[in-house]
């Protein structure tokens, strides 16, 4: 499972993500607001907030990725612990709120306890753009009648894209969800893994669903 940790304070950041990654966490990090709203579009179990950020706050990136329909579980971490603070983050579209200083194990807790309340809402578990299906569990693809075979990461790429739909995405996102963080953010691997599905999704039809968004990325669209 992975989970996204936006937090400014270093030792807080080095902290959580050891304890979360010991319980067999893949985490993902950000310390500005900015950085932290464009990792927060991607796909995570639970996002972890800090209420103050530099540029963007944890409230301002909160109330933007509602507004755009994404419903992550969102845990709000804050020094402020009065009941109007707890009622302020709660209002901005967080599902749970900690206040500093914590213990790991509350945290762990209230994580576990997110995503637990995320395992009964459905997930789709075939998509479609156009006449472009994929399934998740047989991981077939299919373009009209056409069968398309994919390797393991260009289905995952595929899968990215498909599950937002119509939604501009930045290299820095899809590297981060297709190939990891700690991947080199100066390759070149999202462009040429974007030119081989294109070779296998797009060629041959009069409509090419995988467009290129000018000064941010990639998109799929019909």
């Amino acid at each position: 499972m992975r989970l996204l940790l936006i937090e400014d304070d270093e030792r807080i950041t080095q902290f959580v993500k050891r304890g979360l990654e010991a319980e067999g966490f893949q985490i993902d990090t950000a310390n500005t607001g900015p950085q932290g709203l464009e990792l927060g579009r991607g796909n995570y179990g639970v996002i972890i907030l800090d209420f103050f950020l530099p540029i963007l706050t944890g409230k301002d990136i909160c109330q933007t990725l509602r507004q755009e329909g994404i419903h992550t579980p969102i845990l709000m971490l804050t020094a402020r612990d009065t009941l109007e603070d707890k009622v302020e983050g709660l209002k901005t579209g967080a599902d749970d709120y900690l206040t500093k200083p914590f213990a790991f194990e509350e945290l762990l807790a209230r994580v576990q306890a997110l995503l637990r309340r995320g395992l009964y809402q459905e997930t789709p578990t075939a998509l479609q753009v156009g006449d472009l299906c994929l399934n998740k569990d047989t991981r077939e693809v299919t373009r009209g009648q056409q069968s398309i075979s994919l390797t393991a990461k260009e289905f995952a790429l595929l899968e990215y894209l498909m599950s937002r739909p119509n939604r501009p995405l930045s290299r820095t996102m899809i590297l981060a969800q297709v190939w990891g963080q700690n991947h080199d953010p100066l390759t070149n691997v999202v462009d040429v893994y974007i030119r081989y599905l294109r070779n296998k999704i797009d060629k041959g039809f009069s409509q090419q669903l995988i467009q290129t968004v000018r000064d941010v990325g990639y998109k799929i669209s019909d």
